[in-house]
């Protein structure tokens, strides 16, 4: 009770400067009952540096409470606000909790009510720099976002909306009477703002803010209703795993009488009241998914095999290696350019690259690329983007006899014998695998034959003998070998057989 009296005098008479040094003579006075408090004294608003909030608000009821699913460090002193270590783009929950007594705020019941969630600078020296921060972050990580909402493991949040001027923020309905969990993803870490990049910097603190809003009369969510928000730190993936450890490894080498200046560790971060962010709400548009395109029989991909007139793809700059459509042209539009990438598998960047044109995406370099989509998918990326082919193992020339060979006449021939003056068109066959099936495979596309038709494939050799091309045999071909072929009909008179001479 002696407690509680000493922290009302605090509070009604204003002595805001000489609340901790207060509560540092009660600690000591509870000795090591003090710890059987640890829930209130862990909380940071016992050191509120916002001196713009009104007084009265520390001791008023909050609307709401927002707890995020992450643990705090256990190497923060007692009355410093807590600090909460993050893994880059790991998705971590904030439940919004409904924390009204009976009869607060009547007016938002069975309705919906707006919050914004925020990542934001805690240092005022960057604050007051945020935007060219951002700018500058933007510049380097084309078409990513500093926050994102985990939409699929989110429970209760009503359209949700982004707004592209805004990286830092998303915003969502949701019904206070109702469970409503948010899962964030935070994509900067915090030494990406750091003046000197030379390794083991100390990276920068950043904070979630939580701001919600109720309807007002002409329908809009301007009227503020509460705020929050906790000090963070981002790290790489599994960084904030190996730093909570170190911490705890740390506060386990003190004595006992050094770990009474220390917060305990919490398994979840409770974010404390503050001022509400100076942005007004604004209309944010709206960020589902864009919707698959439809692709008609044309766009389809499928594989085509280089005609004669196409060149190998060992010589590169003789020719075209790939159809225009395999190709993605600087004039493509931001909707040709979506549909390309979903076409080359790359459905999991179109939202990332969702306002890139095909000039914007050829421009991007091979270093841009990996920094964006990770080592393995940019490389596939650029190597995409650059029409780069893959190297055949194999490259053979057939030409089929004696139907269906193309004959064209030399003008010039000096004997004037048709037959030794005409030429036959061989076409070229190029093979990723050394095997009977892809001879077989890419014979069909190229003579346009039923693969099903074909039973066997035979290599003519001494004395007219047939033998049956194995992947062996395959293995043993020279490379850039010539062969005619002729098809003769099936014993059961099923199909046909392709001869290689």
């Amino acid at each position: 009770m002696a407690w509680v009296l000493k922290m009302d005098e605090v509070i009604e008479s204003g002595l805001v400067h000489d609340f901790d040094a207060s509560l540092s003579g009660i600690g000591q006075e509870l000795g090591a009952g003090a710890y059987s408090m640890s829930d209130v004294l862990a909380l940071p608003i016992f050191k509120q540096e916002d001196s713009s909030l009104p007084q009265e608000n520390e001791t008023k009821h909050p609307p709401f409470q927002y707890v995020m699913c992450a643990a705090t460090s256990p190497a923060v002193k007692l009355y410093d606000e807590t600090l909460t270590y993050l893994n880059q783009g790991q998705s971590y929950e904030i439940r919004m909790l409904d924390n009204r007594k009976a009869g607060d705020i009547p007016e938002i019941n069975g309705k919906l009510v707006k919050s914004i969630i925020r990542v934001v600078f805690h240092d005022r020296r960057l604050q007051y720099t945020e935007h060219q921060q951002l700018e500058g972050w933007k510049w380097n990580r084309p078409g990513d976002r500093l926050l994102d909402l985990d939409i699929p493991m989110s429970v209760g949040v009503i359209d949700i909306k982004t707004n592209p001027s805004q990286l830092n923020a998303v915003e969502f309905l949701w019904d206070p009477t109702k469970c409503t969990s948010a899962f964030i993803q935070v994509h900067c870490i915090s030494t990406e703002f750091t003046p000197r990049k030379h390794g083991g910097e100390k990276g920068v603190p950043f904070r979630i803010q939580v701001d919600t809003f109720k309807q007002t009369e002409n329908g809009e969510y301007t009227d503020h209703l509460h705020s929050a928000s906790c000090q963070i730190k981002v790290f790489k993936p599994k960084g904030a795993d190996r730093k909570q450890k170190t911490d705890r490894e740390k506060m386990e080498k003190r004595t006992a009488h050094e770990k009474e200046k220390y917060q305990p560790s919490y398994d979840t971060t409770v974010l404390t009241e503050c001022s509400p962010w100076p942005d007004t709400p604004t209309t944010f548009v709206n960020n589902s998914p864009t919707p698959a395109p439809t692709f008609t029989s044309a766009q389809h991909n499928t594989y085509s095999v280089p005609d004669s007139n196409s060149s190998s793809p060992n010589h590169q700059g003789d020719g075209t290696s790939q159809g225009s459509g395999d190709q993605l042209h600087p004039s493509a539009t931001i909707q040709e350019t979506q549909q390309w990438l979903l076409k080359h598998r790359f459905s999991t960047y179109t939202r990332l690259f969702s306002n890139f044109s095909g000039a914007d995406l050829l421009k991007l370099t091979r270093e841009d690329l990996v920094q964006i989509c990770g080592p393995a998918d940019g490389i596939r990326l650029y190597n995409a983007l650059k029409s780069r082919s893959v190297r055949p193992r194999l490259t053979i020339y057939v030409c089929q006899e004696p139907l269906r060979s193309i004959q064209l006449e030399r003008p010039d021939a000096g004997n004037g014998d048709s037959s030794n003056g005409a030429i036959y068109v061989y076409h070229a066959i190029y093979l990723e695998e050394m095997a009977a099936s892809e001879v077989t495979r890419k014979l069909a596309l190229a003579f346009n034959i039923p693969l099903h038709q074909i039973n066997q494939v035979y290599r003519q050799g001494p004395t007219g003998i047939h033998i049956l091309v194995s992947d062996q045999m395959v293995q043993n071909f020279q490379d850039e070998s010539c062969f005619l072929f002729t098809t003769i009909k099936a014993e059961n008179g099923e199909g046909f057989h392709i001869i290689l001479k």
